[in-house]
């Protein structure tokens, strides 16, 4: 394999992170329906270790309006809801000493135009990490070109075939975030 396909390849599988990284904070953004993702982000001070909430409960959503979160060890139900409340979810959690419940009200209109600006703003995140990795690539390529290890040839060809990464993961976040509207407006 020479140099050419290694800085492709590099570029290629760092727009891939680029674009699972965009779909991991699309997951985590309130969408007027339950989901377990939103909580991803949530640590809990657990015996003095920071810990993630899903490594010390049980998160179930019986219904679209409502998670349930069930502790191993009931003791640690107050560090729970303080970590939800210090959370930007918005969410108040409500326990009955075995189980915190979390109900999601249905979202505002305007409340739903704010989240579609934040989600609009990680999708304008992952579009810039892939162009910087382009711009990346394109430097190495350019190097190589300088020092002689690749002709001109082989440098506009390679361009172009990053360019090609570039444009299909920045549709793929587009596509991304079409969905993500989409499901944020729906009442």
């Amino acid at each position: 394999m020479n140099d050419v396909s290694l800085i492709i390849n590099d570029a290629v599988d760092k727009m891939k992170k680029g674009l699972t990284a965009v779909g991991a904070e699309f997951r985590t953004v309130r969408t007027g329906r339950a989901s377990a993702a939103i909580l991803d982000r949530v640590i809990v001070d657990y015996y003095g270790t920071q810990s993630p909430l899903k490594a010390v409960a049980n998160i179930v959503v019986p219904e679209p309006q409502l998670i349930v979160i069930q502790p191993w060890d009931k003791s640690v139900i107050p560090d729970i809801e303080r970590a939800i409340l210090q959370s930007d979810l918005g969410i108040t959690p409500s326990n009955d000493g075995k189980i915190i419940r979390l109900p999601f009200p249905p979202l505002t209109e305007e409340r739903r135009k704010e989240i579609v600006k934040i989600v609009r703003k990680y999708a304008e995140n992952g579009r810039v990490s892939i162009r910087n990795i382009r711009r990346e690539a394109n430097d190495h390529l350019r190097h190589a070109e300088k020092d002689k290890e690749i002709s001109e040839d082989d440098l506009r060809r390679a361009q172009e075939q990053i360019q090609e990464h570039t444009d299909k993961y920045i549709a793929e976040i587009d596509e991304m975030l079409k969905a993500k509207e989409k499901e944020i407006m729906e009442v």
